[in-house]
């Protein structure tokens, strides 16, 4: 089935939707995404990722293409059009085409480029992923100094997960100066004891929005949520250790570089944090 899309107000086929190769997001990687899943046919944590996009945009200095409100309007119709129960919907907002190829950033004339699709993934919350944990492995943070920012220049973190591929595992989290900063496309943590320790909200990692939300649940459910790097030998030496995403939700880890995480299979802490946070959120969709 062909799946209609939207770009810049309209929508359509997906076969008909055109950007101009003058667009900046294709020269430039001039860009900022969100990510939102569906679960039960309603947008889970919405809010958060326009909040987000937001932010994004402003570190850029780039003009939002629309209200929340029109955004909001978009992803139902899209979910509508689209017939999706279980998935994602992914947007997208370039600074659009100035008319020619220049380093320069174009002027409040030029109109924003605002594209958006869906991807259906049944069963998206029943990954069995989530019953057998995920191996990942270390590489070195090459990445630009400015992670917090949600741009579309995601080539190395593609390279990353071909790295994890060709090692047969399911991931990689990237290490700089010793420690780890975050995945290829998700928050990292390890468990200790009642524990949880992740990285510090800096300019080092994205600000997760399900990161945000795990973390205030954790600390409802009286965990204690310790905000520090910490390296590998750490994470392998670990009771548990997890990622979170917009997609993978809460996503055990069993294997770093090799070395079993505790016992090496799914923890009961990670899997009630799993629990948690798809009842809350299913409870919070809209």
């Amino acid at each position: 089935m062909t799946r209609t899309v939207y770009l810049n107000g309209d929508y359509l086929p997906e076969t008909e939707a055109k950007v101009s190769i003058f667009d900046r997001g294709f020269l430039m990687a001039d860009g900022v995404y969100e990510v939102t899943s569906v679960l039960d046919g309603k947008l889970i944590d919405f809010d958060g990722h326009c909040a987000r996009l937001a932010r994004s945009l402003r570190e850029l200095d780039m003009a939002a293409p629309c209200s929340d409100a029109d955004l909001l309007a978009a992803h139902r119709e899209l979910v509508r059009l689209n017939d999706i129960t279980d998935g994602m919907i992914y947007l997208q907002v370039t600074r659009g085409n100035p008319g020619d190829r220049d380093f320069a950033y174009p002027g409040p004339e030029v109109t924003p480029t605002l594209v958006m699709f869906t991807q259906d993934k049944p069963g998206l919350a029943d990954n069995p992923a989530a019953k057998t944990g995920w191996r990942v492995i270390s590489v070195p943070d090459v990445r630009w100094g400015r992670r917090d920012i949600k741009t579309t220049q995601l080539l190395y973190p593609s390279m990353a997960k071909m790295m994890a591929k060709a090692a047969k595992v399911d991931d990689s989290w990237f290490v700089e100066d010793g420690v780890v900063t975050e995945g290829t496309s998700n928050n990292a943590y390890i468990i200790k004891g009642n524990r949880i320790i992740t990285r510090h909200l800096s300019n080092d990692i994205l600000h997760g929005i399900t990161r945000a939300a795990v973390l205030r649940f954790a600390a409802e459910a009286q965990m204690e949520v310790e905000e520090r790097p910490f390296t590998v030998a750490e994470a392998q030496k670990a009771d548990e250790a997890f990622i979170t995403s917009a997609s993978a939700f809460v996503m055990p880890v069993v294997e770093v570089d090799g070395v079993a995480v505790g016992s090496g299979t799914v923890g009961a802490t990670v899997t009630r944090l799993r629990e948690i946070y798809l009842e809350e959120m299913r409870r919070a969709a809209i």
